[in-house]
């Protein structure tokens, strides 16, 4: 059901459609540049998708009214909130790239925020003041954008002083736990479909942290390494199946031989190497047998270069080798024939 209509607390925006009641307001696909202002003060869930809001500016759920209290006194401006009981903000597809700070100022009952499938570029250190409440931040695919590590210090700066209960991080490419930004008030981290193929020694060291040893991920869809530098993973894993809920769906991307095998029902010791810091020496092995190899190629081509050089005294050595050996032959000869004789 839809409207239109304006209900108590405000009219359902032009551009948007409220289900059932004003407490649920959608707008889709309308090309907004900026957030629709004729919201109704009563939305409990505001969902905006596939705009062009590039920028969410500072103060962007804040309305101003102004008042003239008299003629010789000077005009005064109030600001007040403009979604005091909004709880869910879902802002998706909608090219957002920069978050400045105190963008979601005025939203002061906000628990859950999702800016999925944005391309962030920037996240003002203060873009998340003003939220006390907010428990669920969902950056699905919003961080690809900007690969590098810049992003993240802005994010690790803007979560400082949350107290997220939930984090989303799905489909962002990433190839490291991102422990910067993780705050430790943090109980569920979401990191399926990324470039994840092993958890370090050092990562799972940040995770037994007093502030995330009850944390829980989920890691489906990375393209684990099933070689011997998984060993640490394994190994923890095995023992903190409660902490990965989707443990037993993990599978093996490689090596060839173990390419959709299950990570729990591989043995770490049984993991060979096959590259990584573990591979190392066996690529150095390697590379010692062909330098062997090498060099007694180049003794043999050596020694040829030598024998064809000197083939004209070599064919006078082997002539005088021969006669010499016929000379003792005729001798044993003759000396067998004197023996032999019964005069």
């Amino acid at each position: 059901v839809s409207s239109s209509a304006p209900g108590p607390h405000g009219g359902c925006p032009s551009a948007c459609y409220c289900v059932a009641t004003p407490e649920l307001v959608q707008c889709r696909y309308e090309k907004l540049v900026e957030l629709p202002q004729e919201l109704p003060t009563s939305v409990h869930n505001l969902s905006i998708t596939g705009s062009n809001l590039s920028v969410l500016h500072q103060n962007a759920f804040f309305s101003s009214s102004s008042s003239s209290p008299s003629i010789t006194t000077t005009m005064t401006t109030t600001r007040r909130n403009l979604l005091p009981d909004l709880r869910l903000l879902r802002l998706r597809h909608d090219n957002i790239q920069v978050v400045e700070d105190m963008a979601l100022q005025g939203l002061p009952s906000l628990h859950t925020l999702d800016l999925s499938y944005n391309p962030l570029k920037k996240v003002g250190p203060a873009a998340f003041h003003g939220v006390p409440h907010l428990h669920t931040l969902q950056l699905n695919q919003a961080l690809l954008a900007n690969p590098t590590t810049i992003l993240e210090e802005h994010l690790a700066l803007a979560m400082k002083n949350l107290t997220l209960h939930r984090l989303e991080l799905a489909g962002n490419s990433l190839k490291d736990l991102p422990t910067t930004i993780l705050p430790l008030s943090l109980e569920e981290l979401d990191l399926r479909n990324n470039s994840l193929q092993r958890l370090t020694s050092s990562e799972l060291l940040e995770l037994e942290k007093p502030g995330w040893r009850s944390l829980r991920m989920t890691l489906g869809a990375n393209p684990w390494l099933c070689d011997c530098s998984l060993r640490p993973f394994l190994t923890w894993l095995r023992v903190s199946t409660t902490r990965v809920p989707d443990a037993r769906g993990l599978r093996c991307s490689g090596p060839p031989p173990l390419r959709g095998a299950t990570l729990l029902r591989l043995r770490p010791e049984g993991l060979a190497c096959s590259g990584g810091e573990d591979g190392e020496a066996g690529r150095l092995e390697t590379a010692s047998y062909v330098f062997f190899g090498i060099v007694l190629a180049l003794i043999a081509i050596v020694f040829l270069m030598v024998l064809y050089l000197n083939r004209r005294g070599i064919k006078r050595w082997l002539h005088n080798l021969r006669e010499a050996c016929r000379d003792q032959m005729e001798g044993y000869h003759y000396r067998y024939e004197q023996d032999a004789d019964p005069r």
